[in-house]
């Protein structure tokens, strides 16, 4: 939980929700394509085998004033292989109606803070799109640093698609600690 925020395991209800997120054109604008409803329930499928397979994962997020669903944030292993893999990234995707109030960050904070206080992991990184700047500024503000040396080809993404190319930011504990 923080301020404004509670962060929970998934429910059947969040599923409806979730699937209206996925479909929506602007929150998947840095992703392949919007998912089906199919796709979408598939995914809350793999959220829930992944907390069971890693110990980490992606949490349903709510706000304190009653929003039931408004998006997710977590810990996951991609399931990719690049340079900078095996490792743990975190991540997010929120409902449109709550961009633009400080969620990401404030959710982003709470997952790796579980990260480093919770698990132990000694390093946390998140990646995107090089053109989603919202995600990157989120990024900054948790501490993350980008090597450009490090940004890489998207392997589950074709050579000729505009999204292939993706920047790394990675945050270790002790940064995180010395800014605590």
């Amino acid at each position: 939980m923080t301020e404004r925020l509670v962060l929970r395991p998934w429910q059947d209800a969040d599923v409806a929700p979730f699937a209206a997120l996925n479909a929506d054109a602007d929150v998947m604008r840095y992703f392949p394509a919007p998912l089906t409803r199919a796709e979408s329930d598939d995914f809350v499928g793999r959220i829930r085998t992944h907390w069971a397979e890693h110990g980490v994962g992606l949490f349903a997020l709510e706000t304190r004033e009653g929003a039931a669903f408004a998006g997710f944030v977590g810990l996951a292993v991609p399931g990719f292989e690049a340079a900078f893999t095996p490792c743990v990234e975190v991540g997010w995707r929120l409902a449109r109606e709550y961009w633009g109030q400080g969620f990401a960050p404030e959710a982003a904070r709470a997952a790796v803070a579980f990260g480093f206080e919770e698990t132990g992991l000694e390093e946390i990184v998140s990646f995107t799109v090089a053109a989603n700047t919202a995600s990157r500024r989120v990024m900054e503000k948790l501490g993350m640093r980008r090597d450009a040396a490090e940004d890489f080809d998207h392997p589950a993404l074709s050579a000729d698609s505009p999204l292939r190319r993706h920047v790394l930011y990675r945050l270790c504990r002790a940064r995180w600690e010395a800014a605590a």
